[in-house]
């Protein structure tokens, strides 16, 4: 235990910093359990916040970083101890500590063997008092990290014999699979992981009813359901810090992840249509060009991207005039044609740049052990540049400055924050709060929400929206849309898109897409066995040899039309709906359309996923938690309460085996089909169609045609699918503003009622409550 004595300045730091940024509440109590402190607190009825540490410092500081310690409240709680240990309850979960065991002789084994920790377990009962999960043991094993002496912590849960996890961030190695019981995850950003980056989230969800937020930003690795035994072991850390939220329902354990880590706010409504993307627009000419011919062939567009490269040097932070000569006036045009704009602000410094030397001098840059700048990566190819510290205020002020004034102020919408891992991966360097290794994770999330924070004080009344590529624990809560990072262009990367964005959603983070098409440059040749399904003869100039990629983007554009973003990227000599192909330029251009059709019904998603914290792309298991079948299934997903997407991921493929979950009738999106559930089926999937189905008693508003959610979009249809009666929130506000902050919205209630055939409507919008029966198109009849 003396080690602790030894633990650097840094860390002292870091506590300090959580102090000062933390209103810290009491805990219900804190508990000696013989030398090992059990601090328990509460964040409302469902949730319990539980520290254990030697040191009872350690216990008291609060929360680390991500976690709204505002939030806290015990007052649901009652708190009885006694001899067979301490019990709080409430009206939604009780969780018991256990004593401390009675004084007993160590064994001979036990001499050599046994744990120099005193001993602590506690159980967490639900509230029909059933027990959902008990920690059976906890480690602080000392270790020295990056120059710094402290401890791999660690807590060991319990296994049911039947249950399953989800969430812990984006991981890539899955093909299919969902469930991540009986694998081991290293729940850490790495933008160089084989299958794809990954990023850590550690928010884990049991189909127990219940989940763990894990509370360390060091690199953790998840040990799911092996051996009979779940853990968590992160590599710094002086004390185990967890919070277990217990629900019912998805609603209620995401309902209790918001509040130990902020709300999802609703993004603009530019957000939810098609945003368009390429490496690179390499002039102004080139982004209105694009622009215009969208508008030309009257293919709907909300968004144009500027990316990387824009500028005259890395770090520069200035707009090359010779490439765009006047932003002000392109991003005026964008606007006049109802378009918004993204452009992307990088957070590297080049040495030779006008502004390395005055972040150098100020300490505003990752420093070596050494309190040097760090410049570049180690290992693969771009090698130039510090990196910005946002644990930092000023710097954090200073980046801030920067983009506003250089760039943003050009008239640009939205920034990009890329290389939010960071791409310089800071283990073995420090951030001006402590070491990189301590605080492996955390970039993402104190980088972004200094940005967010920013925008909405420089606009307070136009919402943020941010690209960012990687989240931490309370990401959601920036205004931020994530996306999975450079993905190659194949089918293999498709395939994993669907598992990897299931659980990154589950982990709280439902603002989760991909680059549709894949970013990486294209192979030279093609790999394709099947005949390609779309002619490629008339995009070769983009494709080359490579057959079978008008396919497999159309494919991949069909997915994205049921993403909660739909975002055309790729290092391609073009990247539009055009520009593969007049075969794949029709399908693309009809689910584009389809897309804005479907953005009254998205929209409303949005509003239940920043009222309840719960995604509205989720896993089967969310929706169908009485069908085992599903708890495994990565291939397939609900889009909202309606909408089961299987998306097509081989090439060549045709039709496609579906799993339709039991407890529902499901009618098939393109022929209206009537099926019962609780079987595989085998759908038709021509290059036109990916397998999509509704449920039974779902009403699904059809939106007006529009170019872009500039223009104010009415109803056309209210289709219904009978078999059940239903109801649909229909939500809509200015799509801009933080009014709905306020309360300006209007909320229209359609509900279904299956024995009259009827439909009613009631509630917000008067117009469309009036003509809301002459809309009605009942599937089937």
């Amino acid at each position: 235990m003396r080690l602790l004595a030894h633990t650097s300045v840094f860390t002292a730091l870091a506590s300090i910093f959580v102090l000062s940024s933390s209103a810290l509440a009491a805990p219900i109590a804190t508990l000696d359990r013989d030398g090992a402190y059990v601090s328990i607190e509460a964040y409302g009825p469902n949730v319990v916040h539980v520290t254990i540490a030697v040191d009872k410092d350690q216990v008291l500081k609060g929360p680390g970083y991500g976690v709204l310690p505002k939030n806290a409240d015990n007052s649901a709680f009652r708190h009885n101890g006694g001899k067979d240990g301490d019990v709080f309850t409430s009206s939604a979960m009780t969780v018991r500590v256990n004593p401390s065991p009675p004084p007993s002789v160590p064994t001979q084994g036990q001499k050599y063997f046994a744990p120099s920790l005193a001993p602590v377990g506690l159980q967490v009962l639900n509230a029909k008092g059933e027990t959902v999960v008990s920690m059976n043991g906890w480690e602080m094993s000392p270790q020295t990290v990056n120059t710094e002496k402290t401890f791999q912590v660690g807590a060991s849960f319990s296994v049911a014999r039947d249950e399953h996890y989800y969430g812990m961030g984006q991981n890539q190695e899955s093909l299919g699979a969902l469930d991540l019981r009986g694998r081991v995850l290293d729940c850490k950003h790495w933008y160089d992981a084989p299958a794809g980056e990954t990023v850590c989230v550690p928010f884990m969800v049991s189909s127990k009813g219940y989940g763990i937020v894990w509370d360390n930003p060091s690199a953790t690795r998840f040990i799911a359901g092996v051996n009979g035994r779940t853990a968590f072991q992160s590599n710094v850390g002086e004390r185990v810090s967890f919070f277990v939220i217990t629900g019912s329902t998805p609603e209620e354990i995401y309902s209790g992840y918001a509040r130990v880590t902020g709300k999802t706010p609703i993004p603009p409504k530019s957000a939810f249509g098609l945003i368009q993307s390429k490496a690179r627009y390499d002039s102004q000419q080139e982004v209105l060009r694009v622009a215009n011919t969208y508008r030309q062939k009257k293919y709907p567009l909300d968004v144009m991207v500027v990316d990387w490269f824009y500028w005259t040097r890395m770090g520069q932070m200035d707009i090359d005039p010779a490439q765009f000569p006047d932003p002000k006036a392109m991003n005026k045009q964008l606007h006049d044609m109802g378009m918004e704009s993204i452009i992307s602000i990088w957070p590297r410094y080049e040495t030779s740049g006008r502004y390395f030397n005055e972040l150098d001098n100020k300490g505003l840059l990752l420093k070596d052990k050494d309190g040097k700048t760090v410049d570049g990566l180690p290992f693969r190819s771009d090698r130039t540049g510090g990196l910005i510290d946002p644990t930092n205020p000023a710097a954090r002020k200073w980046f801030w400055e920067k983009a506003r004034d250089n760039i943003l102020s050009q008239g640009f919408d939205y920034p990009w924050l890329d290389e939010t891992e960071p791409d310089l991966v800071p283990d073995g360097f420090f951030y001006s709060i402590g070491s990189g290794d301590r605080y492996h994770n955390l970039f993402p999330l104190m980088h972004v929400e200094g940005v967010a924070e920013n925008m909405r004080a420089w606009k307070p009344n136009k919402r943020v929206l941010i690209l960012s590529r990687a989240a931490y624990l309370g990401s959601q809560r920036t205004g931020a849309l994530f996306w999975s990072s450079d993905i190659q262009p194949t089918w293999e990367a498709l395939t994993r898109q669907i598992p990897t964005g299931l659980n990154m959603t589950a982990s709280g983070i439902a603002y989760w897409g991909n680059d549709i098409g894949g970013w990486q440059k294209l192979a030279a040749e093609s790999s394709a066995v099947k005949p390609p399904l779309l002619d490629p003869s008339d995009a070769r100039n983009v494709v080359g040899n490579n057959h079978d990629y008008p396919e497999l983007l159309t494919r991949w554009f069909q997915y994205g039309t049921f993403l909660p973003t739909l975002r055309l990227h790729g290092d391609r000599k073009e990247a539009e709906i055009w520009s593969f192909g007049k075969q794949a330029e029709a399908v693309m251009a009809r689910y584009d359309t389809l897309r804005y059709q479907l953005i009254p019904y998205i929209y409303s998603q949005a509003k239940f996923t920043h009222d309840t914290g719960a995604p509205f792309m989720r896993p089967l298991w969310m929706d169908f938690p009485n069908d085992p079948n599903v708890a495994n299934i990565g291939t397939q997903y609900m889009f909202g309460p309606a909408f089961l997407v299987a998306p097509v991921t081989e090439q060549g493929q045709t039709e496609k085996d579906v799993y339709l979950p039991a407890g529902a009738d499901w009618y098939n999106f393109w022929t209206n089909e009537k099926l019962s559930g609780g079987r595989w089926v085998k759908v038709a999937a021509p290059i036109d169609q990916i397998p999509v189905f509704v449920k039974a008693g779902s009403i699904v508003p059809i939106g007006a045609e529009v170019q872009s959610t500039a223009t104010k979009q009415g109803i056309a249809a209210i289709n219904v699918y009978p078999g059940k009666s239903g109801e649909f929130r229909l939500y809509d506000d200015d799509g801009v503003s933080y009014d709905y902050e306020k309360g300006k919205s209007t909320v229209t209630q359609l509900k279904w009622d299956d024995a009259s055939g009827k439909l009613s409507a009631s509630g917000g919008d008067a117009g469309l409550v009036k003509s809301a029966a002459g809309l009605v198109k009942v599937i089937g009849k």
